[in-house]
């Protein structure tokens, strides 16, 4: 059985790295849209037979009671790596074979980029994974064992996943989709966003009702914006 995770820290401690970009509330409403779409993403996939959401954020519970999905609740929050570690532990031991970790914040994935890597055939021990946008970060994970090797996320996890995987013996595919490595840590990836067409997301409708759209002009140096 295949499953997909996703780790919700407390919003209103999220986005850290837009301090002094944007104020905390709106650093909360743009976590909060972001893991809106996200999370309609999910709700479209075809290929997964369980959704797991691990976290101690109250409306993240709810938002899992409503459509259906597993609680891990955690006492606290140590971090996102030791999070999915836990998470994969519990999974493993419920009969899931395969995990795939999303994280919260990815406003232009659609379900099809989910699917997609679901679909792909890879037999145990394996590793399918998307980098960030800049190619240093893990976007997306899927372990075959969920416990394969523990999770470095952080500065440079792309590289030091990959080194797991090598000791681990395990088949690597690398995938490469725009959607799911435009993820928002900082100001250039907000910026980065914005060159995109964002009408079908809440984070679009939100950054541009907000006026935070506004305070970051189109920068015309940029590469050409997300078209597949």
């Amino acid at each position: 059985m295949r499953a997909l995770l996703l780790p919700v820290k407390d919003l209103r401690n999220a986005k850290k790295r837009l301090i002094g970009v944007l104020t905390p509330e709106e650093r909360f409403s743009l976590a909060e849209t972001m893991l809106a779409d996200t999370v309609r993403a999910v709700q479209g996939v075809r290929r997964i037979e369980k959704v797991f959401v691990i976290t101690n954020y109250a409306p993240a519970m709810q938002l899992a009671e409503e459509n259906g999905w597993e609680i891990l609740r955690e006492e606290q929050q140590i971090s996102e790596s030791h999070s999915v570690d836990a998470a994969s532990k519990l999974c493993e031991q419920n009969g899931v074979s395969g995990l795939l970790r999303l994280p919260l914040d990815l406003p232009l994935i659609q379900s099809s980029d989910i699917d997609e890597l679901l679909a792909l055939k890879c037999r145990a021990p394996s590793l399918v994974i998307v980098p960030s946008r800049d190619g240093t970060g893990t976007n997306a994970i899927l372990r075959t064992p969920p416990t394969l090797f523990p999770s470095h996320f952080g500065t440079g996890s792309f590289a030091k996943h990959l080194a797991e995987a090598e000791s681990s013996h395990a088949q690597v595919i690398v995938r490469r989709n725009a959607r799911l490595e435009m993820d928002v840590d900082g100001e250039p990836d907000l910026r980065a966003l914005l060159e995109n067409d964002l009408s079908a997301t809440e984070t679009g409708r939100w950054l541009h009702a907000s006026g935070v759209a506004a305070r970051f002009p189109p920068n015309m140096q940029a590469g050409a914006a997300v078209a597949r």
